[in-house]
């Protein structure tokens, strides 16, 4: 059985990843990739209002963006991307073909690294051909 750009057992190990790297602080977990987006979890307390498809877009092209921006820099590679609001936090872990973007409330720099290195691990292996 599949969600939809993901079967069952992947989408499912995504979110157990993220649950367990983050627990109650996480708030919501999306997969995507070039052409389309899941939502996969949503912590029950939050509303469905948010406008993914803009959300989506825009951390796609910012991926790219920072990607060919350092692409030299001596800083290395590029491994994942942390956003900081007011409610809460933003990260996304992309592939040149698909990512992840979670929200939670606040974590230590040290549970992002962790949740970040656990999913890019799970994206390596996820199939994204459903």
């Amino acid at each position: 059985m599949t969600t939809g750009l993901l079967t069952s057992a992947a989408a499912e190990r995504i979110i157990t990843t993220c649950r367990t790297a983050i627990g109650d602080s996480l708030r919501s977990v999306t997969y995507f990739t070039r052409d389309d987006y899941e939502q996969l979890y949503l912590r029950e307390d939050l509303e469905r209002d948010a406008d993914l498809s803009t959300f989506i877009g825009h951390e796609w092209r910012g991926f790219k963006t920072v990607q060919t921006a350092y692409e030299r820099s001596e800083l290395g590679e590029y491994n994942y991307t942390i956003r900081v609001f007011d409610n809460g936090f933003l990260l996304r872990v992309t592939t040149e073909r698909k990512g992840v973007i979670i929200t939670t409330d606040g974590l230590t720099l040290k549970d992002f690294e962790e949740v970040a290195t656990a999913l890019d691990t799970v994206l390596s292996d996820v199939d994204d051909s459903a």
